[in-house]
């Protein structure tokens, strides 16, 4: 909003050219960043090494991303970095990512399969390569961690919003009196505008299904780690989640109402006409009523049936049920879930 209010200070000729770079800079524009020294060109400047990592890293839960940094040095000793994350001039497209166990999109963010059960004891491995400098690569692993904060939402679905109201009719115009002094005539009146109609309800959430969560300790593990299986009647998820750190929370929250539709605006009453006397305006139209918002949907029930080993780390696993009953816990054997 500042870089905005500072264009409209401008005189109109600069405001219109620094509206068009900055759109053409937010979008994207490889060859107006370049003329600008935004960015360069990898294949025009001389390369001596390359290295990566992981922001905020090094490693990565699944089901979740990180962003993959990228760090040129210069003969003279000056490093670039990539852009987005890192901030710098290097532009993802002048560089060849392969990866395995991990995916890695074009602008550099780093992905893991959200099923614990894919990448469990395994690490993740990146290569990096300049086409335009062959022989510079980087290589980089990505161990898998599991001290996130996890989230199982099967919550019910946002009742359908309501419609908008229609607007009134403007009123028409009086008829044209005259303004003869010797044959004065009055103007007619102008219509009235029609009222605007309600807005439409907002329709109720949906409400939740009961959710089951099983919770077991992994076996042979080196240190706790936490296997839990979560499901309602339409889908299931997995997770592995190591206490010293990580969580999961589970929703089975009632679905939010939909929002209600605005009511349409009243119509305007016509101008008088034009005569001696002038005609009287119509009288506007009253604007409808904004519609109410739906309820809430209920919640369920969340069962939780854990092993007896997993009972002093529980507090890791905080369950939502708004609108809903409270949860049940069943201390039962578990054996290992994969």
């Amino acid at each position: 909003m500042k870089c905005f209010s500072f264009i409209l200070e401008q005189p109109r000729i600069t405001r219109l050219v620094m509206l068009i770079t900055m759109l053409l800079l937010q979008s994207g524009c490889s060859s107006l960043q370049l003329w600008l020294g935004w960015r360069v060109k990898l294949a025009e400047i001389p390369v001596t090494s390359m290295s990566a990592r992981i922001d905020n890293g090094p490693g990565i839960a699944p089901g979740f991303n990180a962003a993959l940094i990228v760090s040129i040095t210069q003969p003279d000793g000056h490093v670039l970095q990539t852009e987005g994350a890192g901030k710098g001039k290097i532009r993802w497209s002048d560089l060849a990512v392969s990866s395995t166990l991990v995916n890695v999109n074009a602008k550099g963010v780093v992905t893991l399969n959200d099923d614990p059960t894919i990448s469990e004891g395994q690490t993740g491995h990146i290569v990096i390569t300049i086409p335009s400098h062959p022989g510079i690569r980087a290589e980089l692993d990505v161990p898998v961690h599991y001290t996130a904060s996890f989230t199982a939402d099967f919550s019910g679905q946002r009742g359908r919003n309501g419609k908008d109201g229609d607007n009134g009719i403007d009123g028409a115009m009086g008829s044209m009196g005259s303004l003869d002094p010797n044959s004065p005539s009055p103007g007619g009146n102008g219509g009235n505008g029609t009222d605007g109609t309600n807005g439409e309800d907002g329709a109720p959430g949906d409400d939740a299904l009961p959710v089951y969560v099983i919770i077991t300790l992994r076996h042979s593990a080196a240190r706790p780690l936490l296997q839990v299986f979560t499901a309602n009647q339409t889908q299931q998820k997995l997770f592995l989640i190591d206490p010293d750190g990580g969580s999961l929370t589970v929703r089975a929250d009632g679905g939010p109402g939909g929002f209600g539709g605005h009511g349409g605006r009243g119509g305007q009453g016509g101008p008088g006409g034009a005569g001696t006397p002038p005609g009287a305006r119509g009288i506007d139209g009253m604007n409808g009523r904004d519609g109410f918002s739906g309820k809430q949907g209920k919640g369920a029930r969340i069962t939780v049936i854990y092993d007896r080993r997993v009972l002093p780390y529980l507090g890791v696993i905080h369950l939502s049920s708004s609108n809903g009953p409270p949860p049940a816990y069943e201390q039962q054997q578990v054996k290992s879930l994969w």
